[in-house]
């Protein structure tokens, strides 16, 4: 791809951004190749080199912040009728908790995806605190001559660095999981307000 059709689709892919960002980034991407070009790549290998449109689009509206993009989007083209004004006044008091509502589930579905995860870590947490207690326990036993509860306690010390092991590398990939999803839940939203469209 050339630079002037990867500009072009970049453009087409932020469109909905407000427009100065849209230049600057325009700007940054174009000088971004210009650099590549003059440490020896080719124009389209330069192009290559930084990512697909879409990728790149992406991580713009990654890094653009929120409520500059619904300022944008909710920006009026034109002077509100004043009919369209009365209707706005008149629906509030249905719109507005109706919003809120929307707003507050979202918002407890996130929370206890996350709770659950707080959850979890505290579990493997206190099986580790387990295998301390065991192996504490196994030795105050074993010293004061109770050996057959030692055994116990050093054995119910290693099921829990057991348990843990696993739950460990379980709360961990998890974790990564919840954290691409909130990752991609932005991304959407944000490209909700922009209207993105796929670059070609």
């Amino acid at each position: 791809m050339h630079k002037q059709e990867f500009l072009a689709q970049l453009r087409k892919g932020l469109s909905g951004m407000p427009q100065d960002d849209i230049e600057e980034r325009l700007v940054f991407y174009s000088e971004m190749v210009d650099d590549r070009m003059e440490e020896g790549l080719s124009e389209t290998e330069a192009v290559s080199a930084i990512g697909t449109v879409n990728d790149v689009v992406s991580q713009i509206l990654l890094e653009t912040p929120f409520p500059r993009l619904v300022k944008e989007k909710i920006k009026p083209g034109r002077a509100l009728r004043s009919w369209e004004i009365v209707l706005l006044i008149c629906g509030f008091p249905v719109w507005f908790p109706l919003l809120i509502a929307a707003c507050a589930m979202v918002l407890a579905v996130y929370l206890v995806v996350w709770s659950v995860m707080i959850a979890l870590w505290a579990t493997e947490a206190s099986l580790w605190v387990g295998v301390l207690g065991g192996m504490v326990s196994a030795a105050i036993f074993t010293i004061r001559g109770y050996g057959l509860t030692g055994i116990v306690m050093l054995s119910a010390g290693l099921c829990c660095a057991g348990l843990s092991i696993f739950l460990f590398f379980g709360c961990k990939a998890a974790t990564k999981g919840i954290c691409r999803l909130t990752r991609k839940a932005v991304l959407w939203m944000k490209s909700r307000f922009v209207g993105k469209e796929e670059a070609v």
